[in-house]
């Protein structure tokens, strides 16, 4: 098994010097499930779990593995098992705050779940039917951002909307320097143009709600049905969680496809700071407004106002960035 072809590179084998002293073998977690993880390594494939003193030294499940980590594991090859003992400092990796609330209390959890590491870059995929919602890109975007992996927006299912000459101009005009790709999934040629976005050794998440076509899209890529689909309501425009699990394929033209749950709920989690790419034209804004608390309200000489106004962005945009960046700041304050 050749790592490399998994993203395995010098960086990674620096930092692994002191546990393979100890006898440990690298691995890259390749699915998570409740209980346990699969694994590659030059082995193989094993199943595995992390040791008992990793749960008791975490300050939290960011401190756990997740799809996408490399680890130190101590391998069990005849049972083809092993156990996880350490994982290597990431270089990527985007979070939310979990969702839900805390039991007995009523107040909003706040705990940090990574969803995936190690990553280069994001297909967030978005259909251009009844799912389609500039708000949930911007916040799609500044997760990835946030995160350090490159962001790419899919309009997907082009081939179902009237206004898809509209819709890309919108998402154009909130995406910054973020490509936009539109395709219907449905067209393999259209599928096969994403394969730029995949290079060898490198690492392609995608990221999106249930029923927008990711499955679909990677099927293509993969040039087989590995992964299940299932219709989309016509009704209400959404789709069943067909993905039920994050997991990496390998690509045969090269590089790492990751697959994640379609998620409803997407609670940022980072801080006020991560907003400076996603919203890159209101930030530069703000810093010609006459007050530096400027809550970019009612408040005189206010820069971000006159843009508006003068057409640069709509009122639901600057809306959208300061319910993100109150969202950042009260998760702030309760951390």
């Amino acid at each position: 098994m050749n790592l490399e072809d998994y993203g395995w590179n010098d960086k990674f084998a620096k930092k692994f010097l002191p546990f393979a002293q100890q006898g440990l073998v690298p691995a890259r977690v390749i699915r998570g499930e409740k209980n346990f993880f699969r694994v590659i390594c030059k082995e193989g494939e094993l199943t595995v779990r992390f040791a008992g003193k990793m749960r008791h030294r975490a300050g939290g499940r960011q401190d756990l593995p997740v799809v996408g980590d490399w680890v130190a594991v101590e391998p069990q090859l005849e049972q083809g098992r092993g156990v996880i003992h350490a994982i290597l400092e990431r270089f990527s990796s985007f979070a939310r705050n979990l969702p839900g609330r805390r039991k007995g209390k009523g107040r909003e959890r706040i705990e940090q779940q990574v969803i995936a590491a190690n990553v280069e870059r994001v297909f967030i995929v978005c259909g251009l039917d009844q799912d389609f919602n500039l708000r949930r890109i911007e916040r799609y975007l500044t997760l990835v951002t946030a995160g350090g992996a490159e962001a790419v927006v899919g309009l997907n299912k082009a081939d179902l909307s009237n206004e898809s000459e509209l819709q890309l101009q919108q998402v154009l005009d909130i995406a910054g320097n973020s490509p936009v790709e539109r395709i219907s999934a449905k067209n393999r040629d259209q599928v096969d143009q994403l394969k730029v976005y995949s290079r060898a050794g490198e690492t392609l998440a995608f990221l999106g709600s249930s029923g927008v076509g990711k499955s679909t899209i990677i099927n293509g890529l993969l040039d087989e049905e590995r992964q299940k689909v299932a219709p989309v309501s016509t009704a209400v425009g959404k789709g069943r969680h067909t993905t039920t699990h994050r997991e990496l394929f390998l690509l045969s033209g090269g590089g790492v496809l990751m697959d994640n749950p379609g998620m409803r709920e997407l609670h940022l989690w980072g801080d006020e700071e991560d907003l400076a790419e996603s919203f890159a034209d209101i930030e530069e804004l703000a810093l010609q407004c006459r007050f530096s608390d400027c809550g970019h309200r009612s408040e005189p000489g206010c820069a971000v106002r006159v843009g508006m106004d003068s057409g640069k962005f709509d009122e639901q945009r600057l809306e959208n960035y300061l319910r993100l960046k109150e969202e950042l700041s009260y998760l702030q304050r309760r951390r």
